[in-house]
């Protein structure tokens, strides 16, 4: 039997040796096994091999395994010593959050800024000062809160690029001679705090406004020309005489007097009773006047009414209320210098009170105000060139919110309008409110 397997092991060698070499290479491959079908990579779950503060991890949920060959207890080893104890941070609870703007609204950029204006938008200038009167910068739209009505909107734009000014100057003339001088000379100082990118209109007002020319260019040769066309000597103050010697009049016609305003007994009054005569300031339609020229200029320009003036106000044929109106339909906001009797300490403060059957001492505070400018009184030269630039720069530089109004486009009720900054100690100039236009609709 040992014998018979060793002739057949020698048979079948020799049988394969006599195939041919394809017929070897046949036999060969179909023992070779089908290679896999390829697999889709499992989603990754967890942190990853790889996590930042970590280092590089094995699969999530299970430990690191060591290459093949090398000593897992080394391996352990290692990583111990390599890595770092990790420390658990204190938990702190979150700070409040505001939720109400769930979006960040539509940033100006510098030098390219495009805003879609739709019929309900308004746009609200916003000027920020702190206690000592100077303005804060570096405020987010997440500081302010618009409030319209007494409901909370939601800002769609927010800016703080510089913006081209549109500028109506009003210049008092009805002021004594000494406060006249201090103005004229202090006109040199308005170009200055402008810039090439904006455009200059003035008037002046004494017994009725007057307009010297319509908008130019800020940085043009016409406004000093006109600047210094526009100089006035300024009224003298008198004390009325209504009775004793120099009280009767030394030039007569007819036996009475030439000037019926100081006949004795008429407007100039007598012994028994007075009658001063009333001084006229026309303000209100000198802001009114400058206020129509304004309301013509783009919308993407700042319109601004400055008035150099003491606030008194008598004989005009427009009234507070209506001008003010108009202004705040308009967008136009009034910033003011106040000059001679509103200047005074103390006396400023009391001017603003009105007693009946008297003319309004100061009512420029209430135009800005209303309006959302700023109103500045100076007594000097120096201090009133320094407050042209001062409230150029003022009105150039602001926070410009918008929101679309919850109200109906075609209401034309007043609205009013509230802006808060949530940081304490600050004084927030905005506009009170304002009146639609059908000039938005468009």
């Amino acid at each position: 039997m040992p014998g018979f397997k060793a002739i057949a092991l020698t048979a079948l060698f020799g049988a394969s040796l006599a195939l041919s070499p394809i017929a070897r290479t046949q036999t060969q491959q179909t023992t070779v096994p089908d290679a896999p079908a390829p697999q889709a990579a499992p989603p990754l779950t967890g942190d990853g091999p790889i996590t930042p503060g970590k280092g590089a991890q094995g699969t999530p949920g299970a430990p690191n395994e060591p290459a093949d060959g090398a000593d897992s207890s080394s391996t352990n080893s290692s990583a111990s010593k390599d890595a770092a104890p990790q420390q658990t941070p204190p938990v702190q609870p979150p700070p409040a959050k505001d939720d109400f703007q769930a979006t960040a609204p539509a940033l100006g950029a510098a030098g390219v800024t495009t805003f879609v204006q739709n019929v309900n938008f308004v746009e609200v200038p916003v000027i920020v000062k702190d206690s000592k009167g100077k303005q804060v910068a570096g405020l987010t739209y997440r500081d302010f809160k618009v409030f319209e009505n007494n409901t909370r909107e939601v800002l769609r734009t927010f800016s703080v690029d510089p913006t081209p000014l549109s500028v109506a100057f009003v210049i008092d003339q009805s002021l004594t001679s000494d406060v006249m001088n201090k103005v004229n000379e202090s006109l040199g100082a308005i170009q200055g705090a402008l810039t090439p990118y904006d455009e200059v209109a003035i008037f002046t007002y004494n017994n009725g406004p007057k307009e010297w020319t319509g908008f130019t260019g800020a940085e043009g040769g016409r406004v000093p020309a006109v600047l210094a066309l526009a100089k006035a000597t300024g009224s003298d103050e008198q004390v009325p005489i209504n009775s004793g010697p120099l009280a009767g009049c030394n030039i007569r016609e007819n036996g009475n007097c030439v000037d019926p305003n100081l006949q004795p007994g008429r407007s100039a009054g007598n012994g028994s009773f007075i009658s001063i005569p009333k001084e006229i300031h026309t303000l209100n339609d000198a802001i009114f006047a400058a206020a129509k020229e304004l309301s013509t200029r783009p919308k993407e320009r700042l319109r601004i009414i400055y008035v150099i003036s003491d606030g008194k106000e008598y004989g005009s044929k427009a009234t507070l209320k209506e001008v003010i109106k108009f202004l705040q339909t308009n967008k136009i906001a009034v910033y003011a210098t106040g000059v001679g009797a509103s200047a005074v300490w103390g006396e400023g403060y009391v001017s603003r009170l009105h007693l009946p059957f008297t003319m309004y001492d100061n009512i420029l505070f209430k135009y800005t105000y209303a309006t959302g400018g700023d109103f500045d009184s100076e007594r000097g030269v120096n201090g009133i060139e320094k407050s042209y630039a001062k409230i150029a720069d003022e009105a150039r530089n602001q926070y410009t919110l918008g929101y679309l109004s919850h109200e109906s486009i075609y209401d034309g009720k007043y609205r009013q309008i509230d802006v808060h900054v949530d940081l304490p100690g600050l004084d927030v100039i905005a506009k009170k409110g304002y009146y639609p236009s059908a000039q938005d609709y468009k």
